[in-house]
């Protein structure tokens, strides 16, 4: 192939030739000639010489693609290989692309025509200046700035190569230069900027070209944010700014450059300019934008320009706000500006654009707090009251100056917050309990995913509609009533007020005092009910219906308080299961649960006016309120009514509510049980399959509300269960054995997996739950011990279920130390068998590798005595298992790994085997520990490791180890003690493992181990540095290594919240006294 030639780089490259080949790379030929051209750049590229062929390429070929190409090579050069090239050849690169650059930009024609290939030359001259500049060519920024002077082109490309500089350096400088060249970088930029700022003022005063001033805008919104204060403050550059500010073509361009001036923040210097600044700003803003102007209409219809500006307005407004509205809040004149600014940017905040609202409702956010913070003072219990109505004259701080000037405040703002109310109740966000949503086609259908976009939203308009609920109780409440008279006279109605006014009115649940919560919800759900009644249509009722369901699951408080109420709505729920409409029955069975779970004592006490308890009379229904519903919903009906009679306190009474709870399942499980005693094949009818599937999920369902108390319903089933899961297991086992490929993923083997996998969960929820009362596990462990643990070490691996072993996990963290004899059993039937399925590799049988780990955490937490008993080939297993778990990069398994193995050596070291233990395990656990903790896939085990080290560090220098740790056959050298030999190993292995290290610095590392070993925190910090110094973990994401950190921050955000009424949801808390 003639390309071939290419690569001979001894004489002149055959520009003709690159350009064939290039050509071929990108062009519509067959896949065999690009992959031929392919290679041939490819080799071209990573030869060191073909950069000495640049000049000569670049000037001799038309093709763009081609001076791209060489351009690319040239780049790779500059990056990894400038500062060792001779200087004549740096010089000889510097001042070729200087000039082309100056060629090409001094001619209108060409500078358009190859503006593509001139943007590429600008950004390898800024490849260039990163490497020579300041230091080997101080005179660029003057140089620049005369090449500018003498052509309005080439001034306007100088602008563009200034506007690169500054990103480079202050951008996306960082990982890419050391911080000592970018310091250097920065100050050169700081102290030469007197020129740069001439030249932007001169270009604004003086030219007429439209390019030229908009690329000298653009170059000057990349420096406001750095420069020295004085070139804005001190200069005629924001009166300039503001001139251009309402010409059409600059608009965007100088509001993005007001909004860089409005986010700087130093201190009172340079008030009085920002108040000049924002009431220029605010007098032209009404002769582009009248305040009487429908911005969500003319944003929804105007152009990609337009729409821009209203983007840029929010984001000018919201810097400034944030960070100088208190300077506009002293003078008269400057309230006008302000307000009339607070309503320009509420008007904005009803723009239909996700991006604006984030921006102002960030912005809202933080000015409510604000406000609410300094009036809610926790100091104070008897102002907090108080506080919360803002009824204020008997506050003590009124008395003083600084009362006034609150009260003061709070007037000024009195009339946006109650604007900003309407705004939050209007487009309030979906919450996730919320499951009936309008599809993009004007449907209302059921919710198939969440949207997490959504949920922050609304986490955040809760937040603030919460603060402004508090601000003013009485507003809040008069502005949601107003809203929902509309909706009921018809005058608002529409799917989207009804939804966000019921979302509003949840979401400040607990945020009033309880009497007006009590008045404002008496109306609201009478309301709501009313207008269920009145309204026609399967759509408008479904709507109607998920938001009364969201409504009231929110309040708790109120329903506890009016059993009236609480009765209707729940009545309510019942009519709506019947409601086939998607969405609504999943609904009202959620909510159902929510309610009766908060509320669960008013069902099974008799109330003023019936004739016996709610839960009596709902049990005699039963069958005719279920009728309509899914198996799911069922199940979730079944749990609702468990927690009922889990409140009952007679056990009499208990138990008969249980039997007719479980009358319907019982009826069908005797009929079945009954035909297979019988004939046994009957059980094998996928139809009965599904039957016995789903009396299991009703009973499981029941037992995680009753607990202890479903011990005469499980008693009942259990043996026959039991039966049936075991003849199922062969049936399954068979199946597989037939060796039919896939045998174990048709939908009947599924079926009966899922059969066997609901008894274990059916029996582990209900010793989970049921209280420490030994004689119920003697009752229902020894049975188990065979059909279920024997089947286990029976069955082929892919017939294994792995809730055994999570069963068995929870029966010993139940039952502890009486478990202690069944142990060699269990280790007998799992052990062996699953370790052979899960350390194939880390992918095969995942739920079985976790549940293992989990059992085996169990065996080490509470029989630990059982583990001692094992032979040395047997506990060498375990030790290996538990490596394995640790190196595993699947996160919960490498943290039970972590956890189990930090029980292991805590309970050795306490024991009379400490010595042998350690012998033998001491360091290869040191060394594994340090290879997951260097090798950054592990980063989310951090804290554990460090643990598993400071354990180990602590313990050589305890006296508990009594024998020396190293083979005295093995190794020559008498150590005095463990600590010196264990610094030695250490030393040596991380010194080969990080060559780049010197022998001081990992030296250094170890001997702090030793030295701060005895303070958590400390010794964890010194890990940490000497990550970031291994290099491994430079330039990489390390917000694991201070997840902890994060974590302590969390909870002390979640208490401030709980300090706030209503800030964190009713539903949420977990409140003891429900509901005595």
């Amino acid at each position: 192939m003639a390309a071939e030639k290419l690569r001979d780089l001894s004489q002149p490259i055959d520009v003709p030739l690159l350009d064939a080949t290039v050509s071929a790379f990108y062009g519509t030929g067959s896949k065999d000639e690009r992959n031929a051209a392919d290679l041939i750049l490819r080799d071209l590229q990573s030869n060191p010489d073909t950069w000495l062929q640049v000049v000569h390429i670049l000037s001799s070929t038309q093709n763009l693609n081609t001076k791209f190409f060489a351009l690319q090579v040239l780049e790779g050069v500059i990056k990894y290989r400038w500062n060792a090239l001779p200087v004549d050849q740096r010089d000889g690169m510097k001042n070729y692309i200087s000039d082309v650059i100056v060629k090409l930009s001094s001619d209108e024609n060409s500078f358009r025509r190859e503006r593509l290939y001139v943007n590429k030359l600008n950004i390898i001259l800024v490849q260039i200046l990163k490497h020579e500049w300041p230091s080997r060519w101080r005179s660029f920024i003057p140089d620049l700035v005369a090449a500018a002077k003498t052509s309005e082109t080439i001034c306007e490309n100088c602008m563009a190569i200034l506007k690169l500089l500054s990103e480079e350096v202050f951008d996306f400088s960082r990982g890419e230069m050391t911080q000592l060249k970018i310091k250097e970088l920065k100050q050169s930029l700081n102290s030469e900027f007197q020129l740069i700022h001439e030249l932007c003022l001169y270009v604004l005063s003086a030219s007429q070209r439209t390019e030229l001033v908009r690329a000298t805008l653009a170059t000057l919104h990349a420096f406001l944010s750095w420069i020295p204060l004085g070139y804005i403050f001190e200069s005629p550059l924001l009166e300039t700014l503001l001139k251009f500010f309402p010409l059409p073509s600059y608009r965007n361009l100088t509001l993005q450059c007001l909004t860089e001036v409005a986010a700087l923040n130093f201190g009172d210097f340079y008030n009085l300019q920002y108040v000049k600044m924002y009431s220029i700003f605010i007098l032209q803003l009404k002769g582009i934008l009248p305040i009487s102007a429908n911005i969500p209409e003319a944003y929804a219809q105007g152009s990609s320009e337009e729409q821009a500006f209203i983007q840029n307005l929010a984001l000018f407004f919201t810097s400034f706000y944030k960070f100088h509205i208190r300077i506009l809040e002293t003078a008269p004149e400057n309230i006008t500006a302000l307000l009339v600014g607070l309503e320009y940017l509420i008007d904005i905040s009803y723009v239909d654009d996700t991006e604006v609202f984030k921006v102002c409702l960030d912005y809202w956010n933080s000015l409510v707090l604000e406000l609410f913070e300094a009036h809610h003072n926790l100091d104070n219990p008897a102002a907090t009251v108080n506080m919360m109505g803002l009824q204020m004259p008997l506050l003590h701080g009124l008395a003083d100056g600084h009362g006034s000037q609150l009260m003061q405040r709070r007037q000024l703002y009195a009339n946006p917050m109650s604007r900003l109310r309407l705004l939050m109740i209007c487009r309030m966000a979906k919450p996730e309990e919320v499951l009936i949503v309008e599809d993009e086609n004007g449907n209302i259908v059921r919710e198939t995913m969440k949207d997490n976009d959504v949920l922050v939203q609304y986490k955040i308009m809760r937040e603030t509609l919460i603060y402004l609920s508090h601000l003013d109780h009485e507003d809040t409440e008069k502005q949601m009533l107003k809203k929902l008279s509309k909706q009921l006279n018809g005058e608002d109605w529409t799917w989207n007020n009804l939804n966000t006014l019921c979302w509003a009115i949840g979401s400040i649940s607990g945020s009033m005092m309880e009497e007006q919560e009590n008045r404002f919800l008496v109306m609201v759900i009478r309301d709501l009910l009313n207008l269920c009644e009145v309204t026609k249509g399967k759509d408008n009722k479904a709507v109607i219906a998920s938001n009364i369901m969201y409504v009231v699951g929110q309040y708790p408080r109120f329903l506890r308080a009016h059993w009236k109420f609480l009765k209707t709505v729940v009545n309510k729920l019942f009519e709506f299961m019947h409601e086939t409409h998607p969405g609504v029955q999943d609904m009202a069975c959620d909510t159902f649960l929510k309610i009766v779970q908060k509320c669960r004592r008013k069902f099974v006490i008799l109330q003023v006016g019936e004739s016996e308890p709610f839960v009596s009379e709902l049990l005699t229904s039963l069958p005719t309120t279920i009728v309509d519903l899914e198996p799911h919903q069922i199940h979730t009906f079944y749990e609702s009514v468990g927690t009922m009679i889990q409140a009952e306190s007679d056990p009499q009474k208990r138990d008969e509510y249980l039997q007719r709870l479980m009358e319907l399942p019982n009826q069908k499980w005797a009929e079945i049980i009954g035909q297979a005693r019988q004939s046994v094949d009957f059980l094998k009818d996928p139809e009965v399959v599904r039957v016995v599937l789903n009396i299991l999920q009703t009973n499981t369902s029941a037992a995680a509300s009753l607990g202890t108390y479903f011990l005469s319903q499980i008693s009942l089933i259990f043996l026959d269960m039991l039966s049936v899961y075991r003849m199922y297991s062969e049936l399954i086992s068979a199946s597989i054995a037939e060796g039919i490929p896939y045998a174990s993923r048709t939908s009947f083997v599924k079926l009966l997996r899922s059969v066997k996998r609901e008894t274990l969960k059916l029996i582990e929820t209900f010793l989970d739950k049921a209280e420490d009362q030994p004689q119920i596990g003697k009752q229902f462990v020894p049975p188990m011990m065979d059909p279920v643990l024997g089947d286990y070490a029976r069955n082929l691996p892919d017939a294994r279920e792995s809730e055994v072993l999570s069963l068995f996990a929870t029966i010993i963290n139940k039952y502890r130390g009486a478990m202690i004899e069944d142990i060699p059993r269990i280790f007998e039937a799992a052990f062996q068998c699953t370790l052979e399925m899960i350390t194939k590799n880390f992918e095969d049988y995942p739920e079985h590798r976790l549940k293992f780990f989990s059992l085996l955490r169990a065996i080490a937490t509470h029989c630990f005595q059982a583990l001692i008993l094992l032979s040395s080939e047997q506990l060498k297993l375990v030790m290996d298992s538990i490596i394995w778990a640790f190196r595993h990069t699947e996160r919960n398994i490498a943290e039970t790994g972590l956890n189990l193995l930090l029980e292991m050596l805590k309970n050795f070291q306490a024991s009379e085997f400490c010595n042998q233990f350690y012998r033998s395990y001491f360091l290869t656990i040191e060394q594994e520990i340090f290879a997951v903790l260097t090798d950054t896939f592990h980063k989310p085990g951090f804290k554990l490791h460090v643990s598993v080290l400071q354990h180990l560090f602590c313990l050589v220098e305890s006296g508990s180890l009594t024998e020396p740790l190293w083979d005295s056959s093995t190794v020559a050298y008498p150590y005095p003690n463990n600590a010196m030999f264990i610094r030695e190993y250490t030393i040596k292995l991380l010194g080969s493992s990080f060559p780049n290290m010197t022998a001081t610095e990992v030296a250094n590392f170890v001997n702090g181990l030793y030295e701060s070993r005895a303070d958590l925190s400390t010794f964890k910090n010194h890990i940490r540095d000497f990550l970031v110094q291994s290099k491994e973990f430079s330039a990489q994401d390390n917000k694991d290594l201070y997840a902890e950190e994060a974590a302590a921050q969390r909870e002390r955000e979640r208490q401030r919240m709980l300090s706030i009424p209503g800030l964190i949801a009713p539903n949420e808390i977990q409140d003891e006294m429900v509901d005595s």
